[in-house]
């Protein structure tokens, strides 16, 4: 039974069977018109809907606003559209003519009506459930910028979008993934900026999902992301309305799903990923020194411990001489070579760290600060490493928590390990070899058809107004050509600020 049948009893019938007589399904039947009547019934889930809208606006519309003299003689092919155009005041409705979608809309909020004698029913927009609020960004947080994040409800991220860019030009698809779970997922995107190949692109990569449910957005990017096989993030994500919004306004376009606030961004750079919304709001040079701190982080991280591996078991004589001397002094003792010392530290200061964000937040903190201070002197103490090595651990540590975007974190840890083992192995020459598959690798990165080392490789002078640098306001009057080719100007020529004419 596929379709609506003009049998009210058998409908009903039918939805409390294939729902298993679940409690939450609220059916209230009603009889309209006295003079002529006509059985009817309601129906919603409750907890999802208004109840007060549903009986103080929906029946109370069909209990007493169908008692008019229009009413009578209305054949039955005529109740739904007589409904819909002098009865009910709701302004969200929509025609269901079959089962399937009318589960959908039942169980996404909406209120269903059906009538005796008519194959079609109604679905009402009255959706109302609780949700976390807007709050501030835990994952991105910044000193000078908004203080509000996204939620786990798919309007409310619509409507902060809406908020901030005020515009027709603003288009929102939605769609439905998932043969189970039906998840919302919402392609957003500039019309006249964007590249309509980049949107027919990610229309036909979300087209291809099949998949019985979707629970977060990781698990979009992970079904439509360019290229599996790859430790570098090349689809952005933000629980940051304002950077979303930046983001559109450059000609990219964004995938909120129903159910989290992390919200995806495509097409993505390289560069991308060392960018912070706080660049934007604070001084150009202020920006531009943090941004270069955050590149010599970046290798700080990926390096630190494979050159201090490679230097001091194959090419000491790098080294100057009371360096040389005052290592030696602090390795007598020590029964393990530096790759082993290396990938000790290495190995329980990720067990730390994974350790401090699984516990309750109250010790947390608490077991990854004591535990890093314990382990690291007790190590050193009971001569299993050296106090260099511990100095180079906990370095490597901290620049690995400076990027804004978490995942390109994650890619730095995990290519630490792979370059400590060419260190080991070949020395300095394993670590350039290593560096050199990794900047090919990067090099043919693609995301969403645009490279992933674009303004780089090729290089380009005009892209360089936002990549490591961060030019003055006034100077940004383009949007990136790497990432759009339409409609590049995003301000007028001429406004870099004069002082007063005397």
């Amino acid at each position: 039974m596929a379709q609506i049948g003009c049998s009210l009893d058998d409908n009903v019938h039918y939805v409390k069977e294939s729902l298993g007589y679940s409690d939450d399904i609220v059916i209230r039947e009603v009889v309209i018109n006295s003079l002529e009547p006509v059985r009817a019934a309601v129906l919603y889930a409750d907890g999802m809907v208004d109840s007060y809208l549903v009986q103080a606006v929906l029946i109370d519309s069909l209990l007493y606003k169908t008692r008019l003299k229009e009413w009578a003689g209305i054949r039955e092919d005529e109740f739904i559209p007589f409904l819909k155009e002098s009865v009910l005041t709701v302004g969200d409705m929509g025609d269901l003519f079959d089962f399937p979608t009318l589960f959908t809309a039942l169980l996404s909020g909406c209120v269903i009506i059906l009538m005796d004698g008519s194959s079609q029913g109604i679905h009402v927009g009255l959706q109302e459930w609780k949700d976390r609020g807007v709050t501030e960004p835990s994952s991105q947080t910044v000193i000078r910028g908004p203080r509000e994040s996204f939620t786990e409800t798919l309007r409310t991220n619509i409507t902060m979008l809406r908020r901030r860019i005020s515009s027709e030009k603003l288009w929102i698809e939605i769609n439905r993934i998932g043969e189970e779970t039906k998840t919302e997922v919402a392609v957003v995107y500039m019309k006249g900026i964007v590249e309509e190949g980049v949107v027919e692109e990610v229309r036909n990569r979300l087209d291809r999902i099949s998949i019985d449910g979707i629970m977060e957005s990781g698990m979009i990017e992970e079904l439509i992301q360019d290229e599996a096989y790859t430790p570098f993030p090349t689809i952005a994500n933000s629980e940051r309305p304002d950077v979303v919004a930046a983001n559109l306004l450059e000609g990219r376009v964004a995938i909120l799903v129903d159910g989290t606030p992390f919200v995806l961004t495509v097409p993505s750079l390289f560069v991308e990923f060392f960018h912070s919304a706080e660049d934007y709001y604070q001084r150009f040079d202020f920006s531009t020194l943090i941004r270069m701190l955050r590149f010599a982080c970046f290798f700080i991280a990926l390096l630190a411990p494979s050159l201090y591996i490679a230097i001091t078991t194959f090419h000491q004589e790098m080294l100057p001489t009371q360096l040389l001397i005052s290592l030696a002094a602090q390795r007598e003792g020590v029964p393990f070579p530096a790759f082993i010392e290396a990938i000790m530290m290495e190995v329980a200061f990720e067990i730390l760290r994974e350790a401090g964000i699984r516990m309750p937040r109250a010790v947390g903190q608490a077991i990854s600060i004591v535990g890093t201070l314990v382990i690291g002197q007790a190590a050193v103490e009971a001569g299993i490493v050296s106090a260099a090595m511990v100095i180079v651990v906990s370095i490597t540590a901290i620049s690995s928590f400076i990027f804004p975007a978490s995942n390109m974190s994650i890619t730095v840890r995990i290519l630490r390990f792979p370059l400590m083992v060419l260190a080991a192995s070949f020395g300095i020459y394993g670590v350039i070899v290593g560096m050199l598959a990794l900047v090919l690798h990067l090099c043919s990165l693609r995301s969403f058809g645009v490279p992933y080392m674009e303004s780089f490789a090729p290089f380009s002078l005009k892209e360089q107004r936002d990549t490591i640098l961060r030019l003055p306001r006034w100077a940004m009057d383009k949007r990136p050509e790497s990432i759009t080719k339409n409609n590049l100007r995003r301000q007028s020529r001429g406004i870099k600020p004069l002082p007063p004419q005397k």
